[in-house]
């Protein structure tokens, strides 16, 4: 097993990191350089969790080798004197023998680690500091060739680059002058570690303090369900209101387009670049524009004023976010209509005696084997109605253990002796009986929940509408590349943190003890002892501040007296909202019942009606061929079959038109006995009596009409 275990977590995390950008991206619409940078940032940063715990059990496995070396000399000086016998009596050695180290399942052998680690760390730094700042304006840009792009990126990242350069200039003077630090590569490295480090280190706290509390928050409220149906109802009120924002937005901006794709005609210079914008714009736009365009009318310089290219490269920006953020919308909108209209049917099944769940909209797809003999109606209704709020109310319970047992950690992983940290604790007692794969899997637990404290505020926060994470492959190029950055810079100091939880970080433990990998190409944080000894050690501590400044929601007061609409329960503008939404979607379940009540009455046409016309078409092909099968009688007879044949198709084709015409018309709400009087049962022996009474009928019907 030495270093299979490295290579199956390396294509699992490849897969789990493509699940994810496929669920918030859309690989058929983005660029491929989006895409690859991106996922490349996501996986890189996912691997560093998972590897994780294999660097540190190989480590624990290394140490206790070392130690079992410095024992055995002393234990057993020569194993042939050991038992010497004197007379009838045997001399023992006094020292017993240490416990021999078990070499762990995921061993990875010697030179592997550190390599994997600079490549994975140094990738990860090159792209959230120089690539994907610069991909970000690329993919933003309204340019219309690679070059306008390329140079509009490197306009915007100019600023960005240099301030980094300042400072990063500035501590290179302060290195150099200071009399007690040599310049060396190894230094110079090191400090550039430790900035990167320091900034993720900032952001880190802020956003894990957030997540510590709201997650076992969100589990706890979603077992209360009439709190979940309420705040549903306050985000489709937020939602409909951003909804319609996006939609004047996108009719602003079409008739920008419009307006310019009308006056420059098909044999201007610049209209190529309208060709573009209009590729962009939503289909029945194109296709209105298309109607109004005269592409044989040419352009005259002397009577029209033309736009620059500059004010088009604009408008093709405007195109681009102003469509995306309708159809993220348009999309979350039917999301947050289908969660709301669930959760009223849960209220309702709960106060129905037949434990068998009833949806208001079933779907008309049939259900699969899993629904089918699984997720039976009786099944759902336990798991929706009884099973599903205990156990989130569990889940939200040891959750909130762990979150306190973070804080704890945090706020005392200083200490080494005695050993505060309960994560120190518990590794150290596994180290103790060598069970690597409780180590592993302990460290794994710990670093993905943190990860998801971390992640997961990564995920909800939205910065105006200009960086916003959604799912169902709604996420802008510009927002997939800025998550891409901000894993790449909160990882390596998430993992860096977690190293002293366990006490496992010598800068911080000030213990000599075996590194692992990960912290060797860190480089030693002695360098700038001020930050190894100061910031690292004490601004964790501030977890415990947020912690309950989240727990009371001062952020979400402070954003509601600021005026951005928060969900607070004794707010009356809450109130207020609370009242648009279910009355919104009051609306939109009417709506979408007018809509399945006309399929369904059109079905009921089409098979009723459907089928008696094709029993009427074969009546018709079996008179043909009695006809044919006759046309060896007399003259007389012949004339007769011929004159009913006659009857027979001008009587058919108005019942082949009043037929069609019931059936292409919308779905009206005509007397039920009226249209039992089908036409087509009277007696079809006489081709004059079904013609007449196929004339009677029809008027009855568009009487009613």
């Amino acid at each position: 097993m030495s270093g299979a275990a490295l290579g199956i977590e390396i294509v699992v995390v490849f897969f789990l990191a493509l699940f994810l950008l496929h669920r918030y991206g859309d690989f058929r619409k983005q660029q491929r350089m989006v895409l690859f940078g991106t996922l490349l940032a996501w996986y890189l940063c996912f691997l560093i969790v998972f590897i994780l715990p294999l660097d540190v059990s190989t480590t624990i496995y290394k140490q206790c080798k070392i130690d079992h070396e410095d024992h055995t000399p002393a234990a057993s000086v020569n194993p042939v004197l050991s038992n010497q016998t004197t007379g009838n009596s045997t001399v023992t050695p006094t020292k017993s023998v240490p416990r021999v180290c078990y070499k762990p399942w995921s061993y990875i052998p010697d030179g592997i680690m550190p390599v994997f680690w600079r490549v994975v760390y140094w990738t990860s730094q090159c792209l959230t500091w120089l690539l994907l700042p610069f991909m970000q304006s690329y993919a933003r840009s309204g340019g219309f060739s690679i070059a306008g792009k390329i140079k509009t990126a490197l306009i915007e990242n100019a600023i960005y680059y240099g301030t980094y350069l300042l400072i990063f200039g500035s501590l290179l003077i302060y290195v150099a002058v200071h009399p007690e630090w040599r310049l060396s590569w190894y230094e110079l490295q090191t400090i550039g570690i430790t900035a990167a480090n320091t900034w993720g280190l900032f952001l880190l706290v802020l956003l894990l303090g957030y997540g510590l509390v709201e997650i076992p928050r969100s589990y706890w409220n979603a077992s209360r369900r009439g709190h979940l149906l309420i705040k549903t109802y306050f985000k489709a009120a937020k939602l409909m209101t951003e909804k319609a924002d996006a939609e004047e937005n996108l009719e602003d901006v079409m008739e920008e387009v419009r307006k310019l794709s009308e006056a420059i005609k098909y044999n201007h210079p610049l209209r190529e670049c309208i060709d573009t914008i209009l590729k962009k714009c939503p289909v029945d736009y194109q296709e209105k524009m298309g109607r109004n365009m005269d592409d044989y009318e040419d352009f005259d310089d002397k009577q029209n004023t033309y736009p620059s290219e500059k004010s088009l490269v604009k408008l093709h920006k405007q195109v681009i976010y102003a469509v995306q953020r309708h159809n993220r919308t348009r999309v979350q909108w039917q999301i947050l209509l289908q969660q709301a209209v669930h959760l009223e049917d849960v209220a309702k099944n709960e106060a129905s005696s037949v434990h068998a769940f009833v949806h208001s909209f079933p779907s008309s797809e049939p259900p699969g084997w899993f629904g089918r003999y699984l997720y039976t109606p009786t099944v759902e209704w336990y798991w929706e109605c009884l099973l599903k709020q205990w156990f989130h109310r569990l889940l939200s319970v040891m959750l909130s253990l762990f979150s306190v047992a973070v804080v704890w950690s945090e706020c005392t992983f200083f200490s080494t002796r005695p050993v505060l940290s309960l994560f120190a604790v518990f590794i150290q007692l596994a180290e103790r009986e060598y069970n690597y794969l409780y180590i592993e899997m302990a460290c794994f637990i710990t670093i993905f929940f943190l990860c998801t404290c971390v992640y997961s505020t990564v995920f909800r926060i939205r910065v105006f509408n200009y960086y916003y994470l959604a799912s169902h492959h709604q996420t802008d190029a510009y927002s997939l590349q800025f998550s891409g950055m901000l894993f790449c810079r909160l990882t390596p100091p998430l993992c860096l943190n977690f190293l002293g939880l366990i006490h496992m970080d010598s800068a911080i433990s000030h213990q000599k003890k075996e590194q692992t990998a990960y912290t060797s190409i860190m480089g030693s944080m002695r360098v700038l002892s001020f930050i190894a000894n100061g910031f690292y050690i004490y601004y964790p501590m501030l977890i415990l501040l947020l912690c309950i400044a989240t727990y009371f929601s001062l952020g979400t007061r402070c954003l509601n007296l600021l005026g951005f609409q928060q969900f607070m329960g004794d707010n009356e503008l809450t109130s207020d909202l609370i009242d648009e939404g279910k009355e919104l979607i009051r609306r939109e379940k009417r709506k979408r019942q007018r809509i399945e009540d006309g399929e369904n009455r059109r079905k009921e046409w089409k098979e009723r009606y459907g089928n008696q016309r094709e029993d009427h078409a074969t009546r018709n092909r079996s008179s043909h061929a009695e006809m044919k099968e006759t046309s060896t009688y007399s003259d007389t007879v012949s004339a007769n079959t011929n004159r009913q044949a006659k009857y027979t198709r001008t009587g058919g084709r108005p019942e082949r038109d009043c037929i069609e015409l019931l059936q292409d018309a919308e779905p009206l709400d005509f007397n039920a006995e009226t249209l039992t009087d089908d036409p087509l049962e009277s007696d079809t022996r006489h081709a004059g009596g079904r013609y007449l009474s196929m004339s009677s009928s029809r008027s009855k019907i568009f009487d009613d009409v």
